[in-house]
């Protein structure tokens, strides 16, 4: 089994069947009965040509004797794989938690990339580049705290967390960038992937008798792990993917906070500007407690780890709560990066992915102007948080969204605001405090419309859904609950119909990702002759004979 750090040499077309190899560093071990060796370091022998089989090779027997079956130690050197003796190990205890043996009590160290729900009776030895704030919820359910550390060695990385009496106790003893050994009982599941941006299909749950003590010898696994994307490539990097990056700081914004409309929490946050040597520019949100200490100095070289990527102004990233920060590490990418900044980068100017598309005028021209989709997303329309920016757009619906299009409004005269169904089979409204016998469903719908630059979601309120779907909001219902056959028929018929609509765009923020939210005004048919009368006299502009 080749550790994740080597699969390269198979992607890349060096090692292959019958070629032959030297290997530097492994670990034998036992999985599902069977014997096997992750391999950590192996070098391809490309001077000599691959082959077919060589003698007759057989299955490495099961040994009945329970001491040949332990496993060797960790990270075996080459040196000692032809003919020499094997290194013996004492046979001791593993200690009770707060103890500081030393570290030879670890005889069966797994790598990382080793651990499954199926392995049993082991210890890692891994250095915590993160570790979490402590985090406390509570609902219907009770109440409860955790947190989490990202454990690495050289075979990979994995998340590993704590709950309740297992943050108490564990907490306080992991500090980052120390290397700890954890030895099991501690339970490996698959891992939440929407929790966590750690490269590791499994994750680690802390149990009431896990085992970790801090390592005397703090040499000899890896500090952090990076994985770089350039600035110049993120625009071919998808939408909520998660990188890291590292950049020159070119500048720091001042902090601000916003406030969540789903928790009504403040939410403390702070923009910075990162350049590299591709000649872009891109910016990078940190938020809560690294926002407000943030204290680098611009020019300083910095690396992320964990960070998403957003399609909010072309591209931008924000960090996330697992993700971690590096200031000037000592890595060869941040050195090239000071190297080039210092020579010429400092005097370049820098290209940003919002700017790629057609220039035309800027938000603070004309409002309402006609913009293509494409022009709406080059020109950052709604990013000025101080105001939002109009325009026209005309483009066809392709699809609306039928989950909870309308919603149960108030009747009396200018509210308009949701009300709830009583037991007495009454609607109150809250805002007035009143009780009414009958509502009135309003639209407020979710419509994709696309034209030849792109696609965009618009909200749409009650009189632009009526003109789409071409039936109240009342009608709508009474299809949804006595003809299912006819609704859907008219969502259908809703669908690749063209329509002028007059927006307003407006920065949004939603679960600490800022967005831009398109709202539509109005709607109005579009006036084909009009129209096209429109198109001629743009070409004749042209001068084209």
């Amino acid at each position: 089994m080749l550790a994740t750090q080597i699969n390269h040499l198979v992607t890349d077309g060096k090692l292959k069947k019958g070629s032959f190899v030297r290997l530097k560093e492994f670990n034998p071990n036992t999985v599902k009965g069977k014997k096997i060796l992750i391999i950590l370091e192996l070098e391809v022998v490309e001077e000599l040509e691959a082959c077919e089989k060589i003698g007759e090779p057989k299955s490495l027997e099961e040994r009945n004797n329970e001491e040949d079956t332990k496993a060797q130690p960790a990270s075996i050197s080459s040196n000692g794989f032809y003919g020499n003796k094997p290194v013996k190990t004492e046979n001791r205890s593993l200690p009770s938690r707060g103890a500081a043996p030393p570290s030879s009590a670890h005889a069966n160290i797994y790598p990382i990339e080793a651990l499954s729900p199926y392995s049993h009776k082991w210890t890692i030895k891994a250095r915590c580049t993160n570790k979490s704030p402590i985090k406390t919820w509570h609902n219907r359910n009770g109440e409860g705290k955790l947190f989490s550390v990202t454990l690495l060695d050289e075979s990979g990385e994995i998340r590993a967390t704590g709950f309740n009496d297992q943050c108490d106790a564990l907490y306080d003893i992991f500090e980052e960038g120390n290397v700890y050994f954890l030895s099991s009982p501690c339970r490996v599941n698959i891992a939440k992937k929407q929790f966590s941006n750690v490269n590791n299909d499994y994750e680690l749950m802390f149990e009431r008798d896990t085992l970790v003590e801090k390592a005397e010898e703090q040499d000899g696994v890896p500090q952090v792990r990076f994985n770089f994307t350039t600035i110049g490539d993120l625009q071919s990097v998808e939408k909520d993917t998660t990188i890291d990056i590292v950049g020159v700081l070119k500048d720091v914004g001042e902090i601000s906070q916003i406030t969540s409309k789903t928790t009504s929490k403040p939410y403390d946050k702070r923009e910075l500007t990162l350049v590299d040597n591709t000649n872009y520019s891109v910016r990078l949100t940190v938020w809560g407690n690294t926002a407000t200490t943030f204290d680098v100095s611009s020019e300083s070289v910095v690396a992320f780890k964990g960070v998403k990527v957003s399609d909010f102004g072309g591209r931008s990233l924000s960090l996330l709560s697992s993700g971690s920060m590096n200031v000037n590490p000592d890595i060869d990418e941040a050195h090239r990066l000071k190297g080039w900044f210092d020579a010429q980068g400092r005097s370049e100017s820098f290209a940003s992915h919002a700017n790629m598309g057609v220039s035309t005028t800027t938000a603070g021209g004309r409002t309402d102007q006609l913009k293509t989709i494409g022009q709406v997303k080059d020109e950052q329309l709604g990013m000025n948080e101080e105001k939002p920016d109009f325009f026209s757009l005309r483009a066809t619906v392709i699809y609306i969204k039928q989950d909870n299009p309308v919603y149960p409004s108030c009747l009396s005269e200018g509210c308009n605001k949701k009300v709830t169904l009583t037991d007495s089979g009454q609607w109150r409204c809250e805002r007035c405090d009143k009780t009414h016998d009958g509502t009135e469903y309003r639209y407020i719908a979710s419509v994709n419309v696309s034209d030849h630059t792109g696609q965009l979601w618009l909200s749409c309120f009650d009189e632009t859904g009526r003109m789409l779907m071409g039936m109240s909001g009342n009608e709508l219902m009474d299809l949804k609950e006595n003809d299912e056959k006819a609704m859907q028929k008219a969502y259908e018929d809703a669908n690749c119909k063209m329509w002028n609509f007059r927006c307003k765009a407006r920065m949004d923020n939603f679960q600490e990702q800022q967005r831009v939210r398109y709202q539509v005004s109005s709607a109005n048919p579009v006036n084909y002759p009009a129209e096209t009368q429109k198109l001629a006299e743009m070409i004749k502009a042209w001068n084209i004979d």
